[in-house]
């Protein structure tokens, strides 16, 4: 029983390095591949991506719109990701293990949000045909992110 216990904790001593490892350049990914292709009658497309997004509603006037989305997708993930490392490297006790209680589960809560809602833009472009609208690379590494970031935060925070 303590050798399974043993071999269980060396697993994960290798698991959750590589997993913070995978998580940090999937998001770096996300930010920067195009989320989604944009096909207007044939001739024209798009394939913006996270930080284009941003910038391009900072450019275009919508700076607070531009503030919620890089808070959103941007900010809140890094600092889960920060957060998460920080728990994992940590002998779990003092003030900072106690914020991190608080913080993380309240983060986890916003963690897809930006994967559904790029979703929710490709279901409204295809249904109202005013474009064709395809994933692309880099809302599948966001979304990987997102899910090996709950991964390690389910395993270092089971309760």
């Amino acid at each position: 029983m303590d050798g399974h216990r043993f071999t269980s904790r060396r697993a994960m001593a290798l698991i959750v390095p590589a997993l913070l490892v995978l998580s940090a350049l999937s998001l770096a990914f996300g930010m920067i591949l195009p989320l989604v292709l944009f096909e207007k009658l044939y001739f024209f497309s798009e394939t913006p991506s996270l930080l284009g997004i941003i910038a391009s509603l900072w450019v275009q006037g919508n700076q607070l719109l531009a503030i919620v989305v890089g808070l959103f997708s941007i900010v809140f993930p890094v600092i889960k990701l920060i957060g998460v490392a920080f728990e994992a490297t940590s002998k779990g006790n003092g003030k900072h293990d106690r914020l991190l209680a608080r913080l993380l589960p309240l983060l986890a809560r916003w963690s897809m949000m930006d994967v559904m809602l790029v979703a929710l833009v490709i279901v409204a472009a295809k249904t109202s045909g005013m474009a064709a609208a395809f994933t692309q690379p880099g809302l599948w590494f966001y979304a990987a992110s997102a899910m090996m970031t709950s991964l390690l935060q389910m395993q270092l925070r089971p309760h």
